[in-house]
Formats: C-alpha cells, structure tokens, sequence
C-alpha cells in the first residue's frame, strides 16, 4: 500500500510542479488523530516553492479523486493524514486469500546464494544455552533469507582440534579407565566435556602448586604438567602419530553422536558440515601464500604474523612458534574451501557470538588483503551472550545450562503447567503437543530479543500465556484453526463487503506489512522483528475476536468476511513460527 501510494504521489508531483521527488516519507498515523497513514511534507518543501497547506491539499484532493485508496484527509502542521478506504483492504483480502504463503519469494534463477554458518561446536564438550541461541538464530535467519529469495547452504564448522580437545584426551587417559560412554549410559559429549571440566580442575590445581614453590602466575600456567602433556598430545597430533589420531578419532565420534541427538531435538540441520581438522592445513598452505606476497611475516621464534596496526587494528599471529596453527589458520582455509566447493555463493553469514566480534574483523581484513574478491561479501553476524539470574556460564568449570537438560525440562514444564492449569487440553498425542509448547516457549523468548542484546533466560516467564511467548502465539493459532474446523467452506463474496469495522482494518494494515518485515529481517539479520510482528498481529486478533462476533453474525457474508480474515491470520501465525523454526499446534 505504502509503496502504491508513494508511485501515485511521485506521478501527481511530477505532473503538477514539474520536479521527480525519490524521498517521500510515510509512516503510521499517530493514534491521536484521524487516518491511517501520514505523508510528511516538510520534506518536500526544499524542492518544492510552496507552503505546507497548499502542498498537502494538491496531493490529498488529487489522491481522493484520482486514486481507489484514499478515502478522505486532512492536514495538521506538516503532516498529511490519510485515511484508506475500506474498499482498498477488502480487495486487498480477496487478492490474497489464497495465497498460502503471502509475502515468501521464491528463488529464481536470478536468485543469489547464501551460506549461513551456525552452531560450529567444539568437540571437547556439549551444547549449552548459549549453543541454543546460536542454533536458533542462525537456522530462523536461513529460513528469513529463503523467504526473501535466495538460495541457502545451511553449514557448520565443527572445531575438532586444538589444544582444546587434547584436554579432554589427556584427561581421559589419566582418569577415564577405559570407559566408553555406552559403558555409562551417557550421551558422548556429555560424557567428553565432564573430562574437559575434570582437566581444568587439575589444572587449576597444579598451577596453585607451582606458584607455592615461588613459580609465577605465567611460569605456572605453561609448566603444569597436565597442560604439557595435552601440549605434547597437540604436537603429537599434527606430527600424525598413530595413537593419539586413533583416540581423537574416537572421542570426536562420541561428540558427533551426542550433537546429533540434541540438533534433532532442537529441529535444526545442515546441508553439510566442514571439519577443523581437515581445513586447518588449507590455511596453513593461505598463510605461505601470504609470506609470498609480504602480506605477513615472520618473527625471530619461527613464529608468523600479520600487521594490521594501519587499519586500526594489532597484530596477529598466525602461525606459532611450534609450527601449530590457530583458529584463525582454520577459518582462512574454511573459506576459501567453501567457495572452491560452492563457486555460486554471493554471501556467506557466520553466526558467532560478540565475544569474537574482533577476530572476524581480522578474518574478512585478511582475505580482502591476499586479495579475494568474494572477502567483502562476508558478514558476521553477532549477537550478544546469555546469561543466568546466576551470572555468566563457563564451560571449563561446569556451570553451563546443559542443551538437553533444558530442551527437557521445557517439555516437562509444559506439561506441568497443562496439569496445573488446563491450558493445553488432552488432544491426543499429549506428548508432541507438550513438546511442541515447551520447544516454541523456548525458542521464542530467544529470538524475540535483538541478536545484538545480551538475554537473560528465565525459563518461568516464557510460558506466560498472556505475554510475548511462544504459548501465547501458539494459543492464538489453535484458536484460530478451532474456529475454522467446522467452517472448511466459505463463501465470501467480497463485491457484496462495502464496509468492515475499526477492529477488522487493524488486522489488515498488520498483514499488509508482513512482506516488508520479512524484507527487514533479512536486511537486519533480525529474527526478533518476525517475533514482535506476529506478536503484535495476534494481539489484535485477540482484541477483533473478544469484542467482535464471529460465528453468531447473522449476515452470512460478513461472517465469510470474517473467517475469511481469520483464516488468513492463521496462515501468517503460522509462516512467521516457520520463519522461527516454532511449530503450531491445530489444537490445545
């Protein structure tokens, strides 16, 4: 509509005064006064030699007489409000009513590609809730990016080396006698990570030693005796000793299927997956590209780096002194792999947290200096960590929210609540419903916050079914399909519709905007705006449904009209959950 409006404006301007304008500027007509839509005129005023009054009365009378939206206006100190008539948003539902997926493009062949990296774990220890953000954010926003149009690879790097890793190898060698996680019934990488946490904890406890015996807090740090031992299983690794690739390899597959198990759960995939291990070499054979071109350097300890202090930034090593590399040895090799494997890619998207906001500044500066081409069409896309009403989480000393453990206990407390409350009714498989609530609560409140903002995760208040949750958008949806279940049929004649209510428009102008929210999530890789959309179209629905009749309107037309709107509402409920990776239920 907006953009209607905006072709007719340029046209009457162009024809009246002579002068093309490109800047019209639109927005929601403010509650206090009449009209839906307000044209600002101040704008105009630089290119055109007239008063505000005059100006808003040519484009209102020209807009009324000349155009089947506008149905009256007025003016008040700049500001041109336009009320839209009521014929514009029934022919507007009829153009749409059967279309399933309004405002979704399709790919073309004109369409570019997208890949869009999320989750990328490290093999030394579980997904956590801070992983969950990530997955989510990362698989919603391939999903907005679809629907905008392109074509997505949905893609993870899974960090598979390192030092990292040979930590949870030593400490199993010292302190896992053999067992397997089969032997314990635990899932591997729960299994993997409690050794990651159990060689922290020596490790601590070696470096307090030291620092007794009048070492210093550094001497200590690289003298411990368990970190010289993971150090000699790192050495030992790259040198392709036998043994120690045997036990990597093993430990790595009890991860592999652990993740496996909590990505289902989570209801988030890959269409393929790169491995630390197998590009690191890539970025070694970058890095001795770079030493060709004097882009890097050596320092006297063998070791390589890049000065980056003439744009802003510091240096960066590269290469250590030992001859192992870096994660950022890896992600030079990662990209570059993936567009020698994908050619067609136009973007590519890595969903990392902020904590890591300058190492991508140094990963996209380095690539555009060794001269790639596709560098300047990387994007990182950060987004802030989460945190507990305990404080911050860390993974090396334990006090991280379990992935599986929390995907559980909201499904349980779905049911709970269920018991406690009958909000979710007895509709047959209890089961998936209860999961279908718990994992959309979860899902929700993540990313109904802006990627940029730091989240405090409170379990209690996403199931709040008269706030911003996923259960009330859920609740909404089941309503709706509940209502339509014995009126499959309608017969809405909309030529026959000559006038509709306050509470119906309202709904309208919501769904008019859905494909320019879908347009501006992709443009600000922001989920929370498709989450706050369909929040706010739900709570108009609810607003129309409590005050207005819809299954007791005798005009049987208006009724069609009605379950018409609603139906369509449901469908957007339900293609804006999709874009969230949230599933609907049909009832509770």
């Amino acid at each position: 509509m907006e953009n209607q409006l905006k072709n007719i404006v340029k046209k009457l301007i162009k024809k009246r005064y002579g002068i093309l304008i490109n800047n019209l500027v639109f927005q929601s007509t403010r509650k206090e006064f009449d009209g839906d839509l307000t044209l600002l005129l101040f704008p105009l005023l630089n290119q055109i030699k007239t008063d505000t009054e005059s100006l808003g009365k040519s484009i209102g009378f020209d807009l009324k007489e000349k155009s089947k939206i506008v149905e009256k206006f007025s003016i008040v100190k700049g500001f041109l409000n336009l009320t839209i008539s009521d014929s514009f948003y029934i022919s507007f539902l009829e153009d749409i009513r059967d279309i399933k997926n309004f405002g979704h493009k399709k790919p073309n062949k004109n369409s570019k590609t997208i890949m869009i990296e999320y989750s990328s774990p490290n093999t030394n220890k579980p997904l956590h809730l801070g992983h969950i953000r990530n997955n989510l954010l990362g698989f919603s926003m391939s999903k907005i990016l679809e629907a905008n149009g392109n074509n997505i690879i949905k893609t993870q790097i899974i960090n598979d080396r390192g030092i990292h890793i040979c930590k949870s190898m030593v400490a199993w060698k010292l302190f896992g006698k053999g067992k397997r996680p089969n032997d314990l019934k635990i899932k591997g990488d729960q299994f993997v990570g409690k050794f990651y946490v159990l060689y922290n904890d020596h490790y601590k406890n070696e470096v307090s030693e030291l620092m007794k015996k009048g070492f210093s807090e550094t001497e200590a740090k690289n003298n411990a005796p368990i970190y010289l031992k993971a150090k000699d299983l790192l050495m030992r690794w790259e040198q392709n000793d036998a043994d120690v690739k045997k036990l990597w390899s093993e430990m790595n597959q009890w991860v592999y299927d652990g993740f496996e198990i909590t990505y289902e759960k989570l209801g988030v995939d890959f269409d393929n997956i790169y491995y630390e291990s197998d590009t690191y070499l890539l970025g070694k054979k970058i890095i001795q590209e770079g030493i060709n071109k004097n882009v890097f350097y050596y320092k006297k300890d063998g070791s390589i780096w890049v000065d980056l202090s003439s744009d802003g930034l510091d240096e960066k090593l590269l290469i250590r002194s030992d001859g192992t590399s870096v994660y950022i040895t890896q992600d030079l090799g990662t990209a570059f792999q993936r567009i020698q494997d994908n050619p067609e890619i136009s973007g590519m998207v890595y969903t990392v947290g902020n904590e890591q906001d300058y190492h991508f500044k140094v990963l996209f500066l380095i690539l555009k200096k060794l001269g790639y081409s596709w560098s300047k069409n990387l994007f990182h896309l950060s987004y802030g960590m989460v945190d507990l009403p305990s404080g911050k989480m860390k993974s090396r000393e334990g006090t991280v929210v379990d992935a599986d453990e929390l995907v559980d206990s909201m499904i349980r407390s779905a049911e709970q609540i269920s018991n406690d409350h009958g909000k979710i009714k007895e509709v047959g498989d209890d089961k998936k419903l209860y999961k279908t609530v718990g994992l959309g609560a979860l899902k929700y409140f993540i990313l109904k916050v802006d990627p940029k903002k730091r989240i405090l995760f409170n379990p209690e208040s996403s199931f709040d079914f008269n706030g911003n949750t996923g259960p009330f958008i859920q609740y909404a949806y089941a309503r709706i399909q509940s209502i339509l279940r014995n009126n499959e049929n309608i017969e809405w004649n909309s030529s026959s519709t000559k006038n509709i209510q306050k509470k119906e428009k309202e709904i309208l102008k919501q769904i008019i905007i859905y494909p320019e929210v879908i347009i501006d999530a992709g443009k600000m890789y922001s989920p929370s705006l498709i989450a706050n959309y369909v929040y706010d179209l739900v709570k108009l629905f609810n607003s129309f449904y409590q005050n207005i009749n819809i299954l007791g309107e005798k005009d049987n037309n208006r009724k069609s009209f009605r379950l018409v709107l609603s139906k369509k509402v449901g469908e957007i409920i339900c293609n804006s959950c999709l874009l969230l990776g949230v599933d609907v239920p049909e009832r509770m």
